[in-house]
């Protein structure tokens, strides 16, 4: 069980992340897990003076969410590695690495590594 933990949703992602960067807060990680074929949990880990807050987004896999790399920069990294190895988009994105920050364009088009069942197909 994760402890101070928040529900968010695509919506209210920004606004959360937003609200504790002016609080103090610093981003510490994300990290992403499929649920099923369809969806993934994206989830957000803060600090402040040793304290973490996490918060907890359910996301479907085909439709972009809101990135958050316009308040905490460094969040693009996460997000264009979970671009990399879940095929999610971002909306907003400050820098979008178009999937290929980690991966070779040969796995790009073809496919998708920590997705089950889910391959590219060339159009």
């Amino acid at each position: 069980m994760i402890e101070n933990l928040k529900e968010v949703t695509k919506e209210t992602v920004a606004n959360e992340i937003l609200m504790l960067k002016n609080d103090g807060y610093r981003l510490v990680a994300m990290s992403c897990t499929e649920l099923d074929e369809d969806n993934v949990d994206i989830l957000y880990h803060l600090d402040k003076d040793l304290e973490l807050v996490n918060l907890r987004m359910k996301a479907e896999k085909a439709k972009p969410v809101p990135s958050v790399s316009g308040i905490y920069f460094c969040a693009m990294l996460a997000e264009n590695e979970m671009r990399d190895q879940f095929a999610l988009g971002f909306d907003g994105l400050v820098l979008d690495f178009n999937r290929t920050l980690f991966l070779d364009e040969e796995i790009t088009v073809t496919q998708v590594p920590l997705c089950s069942n889910v391959k590219i197909t060339k159009q």
